[in-house]
């Protein structure tokens, strides 16, 4: 295992820098002036002192130096400041993190609660009129956008308590109880869509199990049906999904910039959409290159988790 485990946080060392030169050739490439968007329209600068501020942000290097520049001082911890505020980037994220991962981990929450016994009632009850419901149901879940379904709620639900707020947030441990409350519907805007896709593949890789030798021969055997539900179908049923619920708890991350933007909550996706507005590099680079991160550390401990319910994942 542990061998396994090195050579999966190896292939982590290419992966970063590859997002790296990605996220920095892309912020640089967009069309727009840094400079002019910081002084805004109403200073008025000479040519002279143009050159000048672009000396100070060191955008007057080549790009290639650039990127030098700002990969030795993110391996220092170093994310940069911010065009706007002249503030260090880093900890505007770090304090902005917790409110987008608990929105994130409570959608997932949601989405598995939902998800896991209607994706199995469903495929037990095959071709069943309770299996054509809940497919049209996933399909409504689907094609519904998370910005307009919270929208809906917020309207729907505005004079009902404190559950449909907007530009309120309070700290989980400061009232856990206030803090669930707020979260409630931005998580359920987020997770709603992402438990009809579990719930659709949860159906189909249980159908797929369901028609194995294995799971025949253990009704020959007598055994009770919960018994082979739980013990020989679950076990290898779920082991996709698994590789499945790490992908979307990795786009869940990305996810949050409507979500947040449409409750107003102070997460990271709201400051790095301000600042791609504000053509602010150093806070968009920052947040886009935190979120890949996260999204390879999901990834890393989905790989270990398979590899701990699928041993043969460690010896291929």
């Amino acid at each position: 295992m542990s061998a396994f485990l090195a050579g999966r946080l190896l292939t982590l060392i290419p992966v970063l820098w590859g997002v790296s030169i990605v996220v920095f050739l892309l912020i640089h490439l967009l069309p727009g002036n840094a400079i002019q968007m910081f002084l805004g329209t109403q200073v008025a600068m000479t040519p002279a002192q143009m050159d000048e501020l672009r000396r100070l942000f060191g955008l007057d290097k080549p790009l290639a130096l650039q990127y030098v520049d700002w990969i030795t001082h993110l391996l220092r911890g170093d994310f940069g400041v911010s065009l706007r505020t002249s503030r260090p980037v880093l900890p505007d994220i770090l304090r902005r993190l917790p409110l987008s991962g608990e929105i994130t981990l409570l959608a997932l929450v949601i989405a598995l609660v939902i998800a896991v016994p209607i994706g199995i009632s469903a495929a037990l009850r095959r071709g069943s009129a309770v299996d054509a419901a809940i497919q049209l149901g996933g399909l409504a879940g689907l094609s519904i956008p998370n910005f307009w379904l919270a929208t809906m709620m917020l309207l729907a639900l505005g004079n009902v308590g404190s559950i449909a707020s907007i530009g309120i947030y309070v700290g989980f441990f400061a009232d856990p109880v206030r803090n669930l409350a707020v979260m409630l519907l931005p998580s359920f805007s987020l997770g709603i869509a992402l438990a009809a896709v579990m719930m659709r593949f949860i159906r189909s890789s249980l159908l797929e199990v369901l028609g194995h030798d294995y799971v025949r021969t253990a009704r020959a055997k007598g055994l009770r049906e919960q018994l082979v539900l739980y013990r020989h179908v679950l076990r290898n049923a779920l082991i996709p999904v698994i590789t499945v619920v790490g992908f979307q708890a990795g786009y869940l991350l990305g996810g949050t910039v409507v979500i947040e933007e449409v409750f107003a909550l102070p997460g990271m996706g709201r400051l790095a959409l301000a600042a791609i507005d504000q053509r602010d590099y150093p806070v968009v680079q920052g947040v886009v290159l935190v979120i890949a991160l996260l999204f390879v550390l999901v990834n890393l401990a989905v790989d270990l988790t398979y590899a701990l319910v699928d041993p043969r994942v460690r010896y291929g």
